[in-house]
């Protein structure tokens, strides 16, 4: 405990380094900013900004992106409860009690609350990353090829399976992703596989272009019919933010029990914030004692979802940047943006650059402080921007994805990368696939592959090594065990659907 402080305190130290600060601030208005707008979230805005961190030092590149991560969490919020607008999946759920908070005037309060929310809940992941840290350095050096092949194994089955819609559509989903990371020259042959006779693929897909394609271009293309105005009379002012004592007592046990909710799913690879707000959302309706009130205005309806929504946001950095599983596909973006920059995360992450990990866990504080700081004087600034037709809007965001992505490379190539990519995610969201596996796959896809190709080195082609192993064979007992339990619901749930189906239809 002692030595998790000291490093704390160095970690602090890198925070409130003026360039680090600077980027840190930078990533946490911009990350407000494109919550509050709809379709455009911390995804989009991280694509976007992914080619910048190419010219940047590792430090403020990963304290700006994470920056943009939880910013856009609370940025979210806002428009969900003051014009019942969920611009993302996490934030359906405030919605239910925020919006009719906001028409009983209420709508200050359910800001203040939110905001509360999610600095206590933060604060909480926080302390539980630096307490874990010490743990997670013992453990180190029990991981080699085997393990860390097993526990992405793990991680890949998870996101697949536990993403939105039909956990095969999810399973698909990755196994794309695997295909476009094979694509280019091994490493190990220095064959080039998959390049179609295209000398620009040798060096394979771009992770840049990808997502800029599967994330922003896509978003394009599926909204490019709403061309309405929101439009808003909401105004705030800044002593209708301040909760009353009654009011804080009535969300204070929310908040917590959705802190802990986004807590436990924060260490679960797979499991995004979407999943745990309405977890936590029905755990508050549960233990009510008045349940048929949620949904007209209660506090717990707001707190819960949105504390579970911000402790998993920070939780969801340990198994990023410690075992090198991304917990949803934001997460495999910043994954992205640490190869990107040479940086291998994993077990040996804290005690090779303790200064991104500890200056990252430090920057967290900074920034949630950053956010209310923030918040208190935009809020009617992010509901005027609500306003700006999509006609300007996703024309402006295309104009800089080109831009950034040309920039990486230069290379038009890529740009061309982007347009496939794009009409690729746009026909599959329209046939109800969720595209986050497939970046899930292909950031994960060649390091499971160069893991599983050295622990078979290692064990001169033995595959039982994945089961003699202790570490390992718990992780491919607990991948098994996944898809067991993936089966059995899905055939129980055909079993349901067949019994149905054989009742007499009455008139």
């Amino acid at each position: 405990m002692h030595q998790a402080l000291i490093d704390l305190w160095y970690g602090f130290g890198v925070a409130f380094e003026p360039h680090n600060l600077m980027w840190s601030f930078f990533g946490v208005l911009v990350g407000n900013l494109i919550g509050v707008l709809p379709g455009m979230g911390a995804l989009s805005a991280i694509s976007i900004l992914l080619p910048l961190t190419y010219v940047m030092h590792p430090v403020p590149a990963i304290l700006m992106l994470a920056g943009i991560f939880y910013g856009s969490q609370y940025g979210g919020a806002i428009g969900a409860i003051l014009l019942n607008l969920p611009s993302h999946p996490p934030h359906a759920v405030t919605c239910l009690d925020g919006y009719p908070m906001t028409k009983a005037g209420k709508g200050g309060t359910a800001l203040g609350i939110t905001m509360i929310s999610s600095f206590f809940a933060a604060s909480v992941g926080i302390i539980v990353m630096i307490f874990c840290s010490p743990l997670l350095v013992e453990v180190a050096f029990k991981f080699g090829p085997t393990e860390i092949f097993s526990i992405m194994l793990l991680g890949l089955l998870a996101g697949a399976t536990m993403s939105r819609g039909s956990p095969l559509k999810g399973v698909a989903m990755t196994l794309f992703g695997l295909l476009c990371g094979v694509v280019g020259t091994d490493v190990n042959t220095g064959t080039i596989r998959f390049s179609f006779g295209l000398l620009d693929l040798s060096d394979g897909l771009e992770l840049v272009a990808i997502s800029m394609g599967l994330f922003g271009a896509a978003d394009f293309l599926v909204s490019v019919n709403k061309m309405s105005i929101i439009s808003t009379s909401t105004k705030l002012k800044l002593r209708d933010m301040r909760p009353s004592m009654a009011e804080m007592k009535q969300a204070f046990m929310p908040m917590v029990r959705g802190t802990l909710v986004g807590t436990l799913f924060g260490a679960m690879p797979g499991t995004g914030p979407t999943i745990t707000t309405f977890i936590a959302y029905a755990l508050e309706r549960k233990v009510s004692k008045t349940p048929e009130r949620f949904g007209t205005g209660m506090l717990a309806g707001v707190a819960a979802p949105e504390a579970s929504s911000h402790s998993k946001t920070q939780v969801d950095f340990i198994p990023t940047m410690s075992l090198g599983i991304p917990g949803d596909a934001v997460m495999a973006l910043i994954l992205g943006a640490l190869l990107i920059q040479g940086i291998q995360p994993g077990p040996q992450l804290i005690t090779e650059h303790p200064d991104i990990f500890w200056g990252l866990i430090a920057s967290f504080w900074v920034g949630n402080v950053l956010l209310i700081v923030l918040n208190v004087p935009l809020i009617g600034v992010w509901v005027k921007l609500l306003k700006v037709p999509y006609k300007y809007l996703f024309p402006s965001a295309l104009f800089f994805i080109a831009v950034g992505v040309f920039s990486t490379q230069n290379s038009l190539f890529q740009i061309w990368e982007v347009l496939a990519f794009g009409v690729i995610g746009a026909l599959l969201m329209a046939l109800d696939f969720s595209v986050a596996p497939i970046l899930l796959g292909f950031v994960l896809g060649p390091m499971v592959e160069e893991n599983f190709r050295r622990a078979l080195l290692l064990s001169r082609g033995d595959m039982m090594i994945f089961i003699q192993r202790p570490i390992s064979a718990w992780f491919i007992a607990a991948s098994a065990l996944l898809i067991i339990v993936q089966v059995w619901a899905r055939l129980r749930k055909g079993k349901g659907k067949g019994k149905k189906d054989m009742l007499p239809k009455t008139a």
